[in-house]
């Protein structure tokens, strides 16, 4: 009994001192306790029976349990109790003993840790547990037997075998009650540890021949409601006389021995004399029934008084063992002594982890010192056994740091940066100080969770790429791809256009972007001769929050293709007149009749034209030049020559393939207008275009008498106007001074020549041909004439020619002047509408 009660004390003074720690450790350490409770329960509880409301005792709002995890940390393999987070109650889990949670230890209590995140808190919560009357005292034999000599001196004690009663307090064991009788007198004695046994005193003479055989029953009773109780039979054997009991010759052995010792290793010798003879004095040895389960732990020889180790023995179980050992003789004489065992601790514990709280994952931008996770670390040795040391394997940016005695914070060292380590193997060491050391590890995997702090990066800071114009809409061009060492939606690349200008137009109508792989196609077909290259900015951005960007510039060089033929500027090919270039017949080889002027929008080699004679009326008499496209006589004109020349030239380029156009050129060979009119004005023209012409004719004489009459009321108003003005200046004797408006030309011919001479035609619908009147002139070397109308007369006479005819007035008034200036206007208006 007093090796349990002893066992028990250790592990009370255990629990003591945690939760002392834990108190230092909520202060200290984690600065986030803020209450400290205490629950008296009696055991036996029904399972889910409630202990107290947790959350009300501490202060702390349903919400708080639920955000913080609210959770119950004990160091216990069983765990007698759970927390209702919902309802912030806590219940009972498991059965409870209080005779198998402390034993004979009183209070009775087992303490843990309510833990909460976010912040951390660590509350301290002890639970007494109140003993009830479920025990009855026992015995661990039913029958118990005594040989007694007759010869016993009144007096004689003999010790009975204790009972044990699991209970505590009143509950306990509280009295010994021996059956009547005339012989022995009970008598009860108290431990030290609080234990009580019993002792039959003989208070009368034994005698054999009257009496040889005693049946005695010993109650033993405890004080709980209802009382409870339990016995043994005593049976008394009186033997015949033994004058003299056994003595030993140490009231008290001590000893020690080393913890886990092997089986059979000697501990101590006890030992007693009788100076009886024979079988009187013969003494064996035993272990007494005042304490029970020493037979398990050691073996005593009966005739020696060695004592062995009869199983391994547990420091952290019994640190101190002490039980009585009885010598005894033949006769049935007892004497007993005391054996007191001290244990020596031995290093066999290694160290324990218990995780109280792991975070994964952790952000990689916490700051340097944030905690990860809390380990508490128990060795079951003592001394520098006990002693640990906490330590990481490895080189990591992480640390071990501890204020609080067991307890230890695995906090960041050095800044995280998942795009070099996304996760971590913290191996966390846990050595004692024994000899030889023993340690244990724990290996924490921790992952590093990305933020935003990479933005896209382009492998290279400028793109390139060629594309041939007249190229297909949405045809690729090129990709541009960029890097993300983030992941997830950090590393998810969308790719955009920087807005920006191309000749005036927003970038997003020549190119597009695919926004998921960076292909970059094109919008429209790319015309070189109007665009020659394409830069603007692709922007390359993440899906983080907030996103990250990175730009390059891409240059896209437009490629030129011969998709243009060349344009004749000279001369001009018109759908209704046909212009001629007249070669006087006195023309020498070489003479230049004309040039054929012509473009090539296109570039480079495309552009390079070349001139060449396609077909003429007679290819004898004229050339081209191939370079520069001079129409030059090969030989000498002859009258022979036919009036009408009819040139057809091809201009070239050099692409591949080449293109080309062609251009007809008219030449007159005569000396004078009228023999070249008659050749150039018979040309068919189909019915359409005679029907639009009469009805554009018709609509113009409406418009030209319409302008006529106009001008003539706005003349005869200026008449007057002028003729008032007149009598108001010969009135006051100012000069006059007439007004004579300058001289009309015309500005509608074309062709290579000065423009010196006016015509008047007039025209009849009533006709094929024309009739033309000519005044005389100086020089003429280019004839313009439409031959769109049929059956008209045409009378084309010049001022100069007007002006030298013999009845032509030759003082016109300024009247007239001005009507025929805007007759003649009039006119024009008409040609052009008409054409």
């Amino acid at each position: 009994m007093a090796f349990k009660n002893h066992h028990q004390d250790e592990g009370v003074r255990w629990r003591l001192r945690r939760a002392v720690y834990l108190f230092i450790f909520q202060l200290v350490f984690l600065n986030q306790a803020e209450a400290q409770i205490r629950y008296s329960i009696p055991e036996e509880m029904r399972k889910g029976s409630l202990v107290g409301n947790v959350a009300q005792d501490l202060g702390l709002d349903l919400k708080r349990l639920r955000s913080g995890r609210a959770r119950i940390v004990t160091g216990e393999k069983i765990q007698y109790t759970e927390l209702n987070a919902d309802k912030g109650t806590l219940v009972v889990k498991e059965r409870i003993d209080r005779e198998q949670l402390c034993g004979d230890v009183t209070p009775c209590s087992f303490t843990f840790e309510i833990l909460l995140e976010k912040p951390m808190e660590l509350h301290l919560v002890t639970i007494e547990v109140l003993d009830v009357n479920d025990n009855a005292p026992t015995f661990q034999n039913n029958h118990l037997d005594f040989e007694i000599s007759e010869s016993a001196a009144l007096g004689s004690r003999f010790v009975l075998e204790s009972a044990d009663d699991a209970d505590v307090g009143e509950n306990g064991l509280q009295n010994y009650v021996l059956t009547p009788n005339d012989k022995f007198l009970l008598k009860q004695h108290v431990n030290p540890d609080g234990s009580k046994y019993a002792e039959m005193v003989l208070q009368k003479p034994l005698d054999r021949e009257e009496q040889p055989r005693l049946s005695l029953k010993l109650l033993a009773v405890d004080g709980g409601n209802p009382q409870r109780s339990g016995t043994v039979n005593i049976d008394v054997n009186i033997l015949d006389a033994n004058d003299n009991a056994p003595m030993f010759n140490q009231s008290v052995y001590k000893a020690t021995v080393i913890e886990n010792a092997p089986k059979g290793t000697l501990i101590v010798t006890v030992n007693a004399s009788d100076i009886d003879s024979g079988s009187y004095g013969r003494v064996t040895y035993s272990f007494s029934k005042s304490k029970a389960g020493i037979a398990d732990v050691f073996d005593i020889e009966e005739y020696t008084g060695r004592i062995y180790v009869a199983k391994e023995i547990d420091y952290e179980k019994d640190k101190k063992i002490e039980f009585r050992v009885e010598a005894k003789d033949q006769g049935g004489l007892t004497d007993s002594s005391k054996v007191e065992i001290e244990v020596v601790d031995v290093n066999d514990n290694a160290p324990v982890i218990n995780v109280m709280s792991f975070t994964s994952p952790v952000s990689e931008d916490s700051p340097v010192g944030t905690t990860i996770g809390i380990i508490n670390v128990k060795d079951l040795d003592s001394g520098e056994n006990g002693q640990v040391r906490c330590s990481i394997e490895g080189s990591f940016p992480f640390k071990i740091k501890t204020n609080v005695r067991n307890y230890y914070a695995l906090i960041t060292d050095a800044a995280l940066d998942r795009e070099k380590m996304s996760e971590f193997n913290i191996t966390v060491i846990v050595t004692d100080s024994g000899s030889p050391p023993l340690s244990t590890q724990r290996t924490f995997y921790l992952k590093v969770s990305d933020v935003n702090d990479n933005a896209p990066v382009f492998p290279l800071s400028f793109y390139s790429a060629q594309i041939t114009e007249n190229n297909s809409p949405g045809v690729s061009i090129l990709s541009v791809q960029a890097k993300d060492p983030d992941e997830n939606q950090n590393a998810r690349v969308s790719y955009m256009l920087v807005e920006s200008e191309i000749s005036g137009s927003p970038v997003s109508d020549y190119v597009s972007v695919n926004v998921d792989n960076g292909a970059i196609h094109a919008v429209r077909s790319y015309d070189y001769e109007q665009i020659k290259e394409l830069v603007f900015i692709v922007k390359a951005q993440d899906g983080g929050s907030p996103p990250l960007s990175s730009n390059v510039t891409v240059k896209i060089l437009v490629q030129d293709q011969n998709d243009n033929p060349p344009q004749v500027l000279y001369p001009v090919q018109t759908g209704g007149s046909v212009v001629a270039e007249m070669v006087p017949r006195s023309a020498d080889v070489g003479y230049l009749v004309t040039k054929v002027v012509a473009v090539d929008v296109d570039s480079g080699q495309n552009a390079w034209l070349s001139y060449k004679l396609q077909k003429a009326t007679d290819r004898a008499l004229f050339e081209v030049g191939l370079q520069n496209g001079e129409i030059r006589t090969v030989r000498q004109v002859t009258d022979k020559d036919a009036v009408k020349q009819r040139l057809s030239v091809i201009v070239e380029d050099n692409g591949q393939p080449s293109r080309s156009a062609t251009v007809i050129v008219n030449v007159a060979v005569a000396d004078s207008f009228p023999e070249v009119l008659s050749e150039f004005t018979d040309f068919p023209h189909d019915k359409e275009y005679n029907d639009n012409l009469t009805f554009y004719l018709v609509l113009a004489l409406a418009v030209v008498s319409f302008l006529f009459i106009t001008s003539l009321v706005v003349i005869i108003s200026v008449k007057i106007y002028r003729w008032r003005q007149s009598r108001v200046l010969y009135q006051s004797n100012l000069p006059v001074i007439p007004y004579y408006p300058p001289r009309y030309s015309d500005t509608l011919g074309t062709g290579t020549l000065q423009h010196v001479y006016n015509y008047e035609v007039c025209r009849t619908t009533d006709s094929r041909k024309s009739d033309c009147k000519f005044g005389r002139a100086g020089s003429q070397n280019v004839l313009i004439m439409d031959p769109s109308s049929t059956g008209t007369m045409q009378r084309i006479q010049s001022e100069k020619s007007i002006l030298d005819e013999p009845d032509s007035p030759v003082e016109v008034s300024v009247n007239f002047e001005l009507c025929l200036y805007i007759s003649n206007v009039c006119f024009v208006l008409a040609a052009l509408i008409t054409l």
